[in-house]
């Protein structure tokens, strides 16, 4: 009877390569290096500008940005579970609704948190590359077409992503697109940190406001809020490596063999 298997030496030789392929796709070029030390500056300012008492207002868009992330995860949770979406609000105190009706509340509840903190991190990894960046700004676009039909009321919403865009359409012009890539970068980092800090603030530290987590207990009924915060805390710190780890893997071109690349070129290149 023949041998169900055969061993050959190319098995190890194909073994070997592919751990060094994968050691490889794993170890930051010079561009990647670079990228990653300016998202570890973006955490370091993001921290000090959020506490500090005079210059926090530098950060104030992007934080109401982020939580157009949160609304906005709410309410494509709520279109894929079948909930019809009423209206979407932004405050200037930072807060936010979303008004539906029907949907599931198991998935709907938590999408704002956990949602917030997936885009962040595929902003991240977008972040390490100008044709990627690009890809997310036609993304986000689109999605922002739908936060402002639903929050066709809300002027903080319009003048948020008003200001959004023209940032982005300058970042696009600027140094070929290498500006762009920096912006959506930081928009990623500052997202993952929003999403972390809110869940700290709502489930942790919070002990009587209603929030998101509250009423997610309350459906569920057999855990506390902060139980929930806790595991929604650990998903998001993983979104939020994963995001550096995919960038690092899947960009690799050098900083000058990105800048050469012609895909929606600015014209005034």
């Amino acid at each position: 009877m023949p041998a169900l298997y055969s061993y050959s030496p190319i098995d190890d030789v194909h073994e070997l390569v592919a751990r060094e392929t994968l050691g490889e796709r794993l170890t930051p070029n010079p561009t990647q290096r670079t990228t990653l030390i300016v998202a570890g500056v973006y955490v370091i300012v993001i921290a000090i500008l959020w506490v500090a008492p005079v210059v926090n207002w530098i950060i104030y868009p992007f934080k109401l940005l982020t939580v157009g992330f949160h609304e906005m995860s709410h309410a494509v949770a709520g279109v894929l579970t079948g909930a019809k979406i009423k209206s979407i609000e932004l405050d200037p105190d930072e807060g936010g609704a979303t008004r539906m009706s029907g949907g599931i509340p198991w998935i709907t509840l938590p999408a704002g948190y956990l949602g917030s903190s997936f885009i962040g991190a595929c902003l991240i990894a977008c972040g390490f590359d100008i044709v990627a960046s690009k890809i997310a700004c036609i993304v986000l676009a689109v999605f922002f077409v739908f936060t402002l039909w639903w929050a066709r009321r809300n002027w903080l919403t319009w003048a948020l992503v008003g200001g959004l865009a023209v940032l982005i359409i300058l970042a696009w012009f600027i140094a070929d697109s290498v500006a762009l890539r920096f912006v959506i970068l930081f928009i990623g980092v500052m997202s993952c940190m929003y999403s972390i800090w809110d869940i700290i603030d709502d489930t942790l530290s919070r002990k009587v406001n209603e929030s998101d987590a509250s009423r997610f207990a309350e459906v569920c009924g057999c855990c506390p809020s902060q139980t929930w915060g806790v595991f929604w805390l650990a998903i998001s710190f993983i979104f939020f490596i994963l995001g550096i780890l995919i960038g690092v893997v899947a960009f690799k071109q050098s900083a000058d063999q990105q800048a050469a690349s012609t895909f929606l070129d600015s014209p005034f290149r």
